[in-house]
C-alpha cells in the first residue's frame, strides 16, 4: 500500500481494514477511548477469540470505557480469552490502530456538524519512520497503564448501595435540599456523604467526583 491513505467515512475504512481482520496471524495493537472508535471493532474482537487469536491482542482504552456495564462484561470475556487489556491512567480522545507494528490506522474526531456522521475521517500509513516512532508511545503508554483485573479489583472504589444513591442524585444535578429529601435523609447527613465520596474517588470537586464514578459505572443501577 502507499505509505499514506486518507479514508473518508466508515464504509470505506471498513473496506479496507476487513481483509486484515481476517489474517489469522496478525498482530493487532489498539488505543481506543470505547469499544467503538473503529467500526466493525466488536466483531473484530470476537472474531480473534474466536480463531484463538487473543494472545496475539494488546488492547489499551480510556477509563471512560468502564462507564457501561455492558462494556466491562465485554473487556472482561476478552481478558478471559487471553487478550491483554489495560486502563490508561489519564482519558484517551481518540483511536489508533497497529497491525503487525508495520501498519497503523488514526481515527479522526467524529464530525459534529455535515458531513452526517459515519464519515469520520481516518489516516492510514505503512511509513516506517511514523509507524515505528508512534508505536514507541504506545509502549510508553502500556507500561504506565494498568491491567484491567488490577483496574476492576484493587482500584476501583468499594461502595454501598446508598453510596450509589447519593452518587445518582450528585449526578442527576439535583440541589443537595432536593437530593436529601429524595434520598430519606437530612441535608447535614446528605452533605457529609458527599464529602466522603470526593475522598473515595479521589476527587477535587463534586464535577470531578461524577465523572470518574461515570468512568467506573458507579452510577449504573
Amino acid at each position: 500500500m502507499t505509505q499514506f491513505l486518507e479514508l473518508t467515512g466508515d464504509l470505506e475504512l471498513w473496506a479496507r481494514i476487513k481483509p486484515l481482520t481476517e489474517s489469522y496471524e496478525a498482530e493487532w495493537v489498539n488505543v481506543a477511548r470505547d469499544l467503538d472508535t473503529w467500526p466493525g471493532a466488536r466483531e473484530a474482537a470476537r472474531r480473534t477469540m474466536r480463531r484463538d487469536a487473543a494472545a496475539r491482542a494488546r488492547k489499551l482504552y480510556s477509563p471512560a470505557v468502564l462507564a457501561d456495564e455492558r462494556d466491562r462484561e465485554a473487556l472482561s470475556e476478552m481478558a478471559a480469552q487471553g487478550m491483554r487489556i489495560r486502563i490508561s491512567a489519564t482519558p484517551l480522545s481518540r483511536g489508533t490502530v497497529f497491525i503487525d507494528r508495520r501498519t497503523m490506522i488514526l481515527t479522526g474526531p467524529v464530525p459534529s456538524a455535515p458531513p452526517a456522521p459515519g464519515h469520520r475521517r481516518y489516516t492510514m500509513s505503512a511509513a516506517p519512520a511514523l509507524v515505528d516512532g508512534a508505536y514507541a508511545l504506545f509502549e510508553a503508554a502500556w507500561e504506565h497503564a494498568i491491567d484491567l483485573d488490577v483496574f476492576l479489583g484493587a482500584r476501583r472504589p468499594r461502595t454501598d448501595a446508598k453510596a450509589g444513591r447519593v452518587l445518582r442524585a450528585l449526578s442527576s444535578g439535583a440541589t443537595d435540599e432536593a437530593a436529601a429529601r429524595e434520598l430519606g435523609m437530612s441535608l447535614r447527613t446528605y452533605r457529609r456523604r458527599v464529602a466522603d465520596l470526593l475522598v473515595v474517588l479521589g476527587a477535587d470537586s463534586r464535577f470531578q467526583a461524577g465523572v470518574r464514578a461515570g468512568e467506573l459505572g458507579l452510577t449504573r443501577d
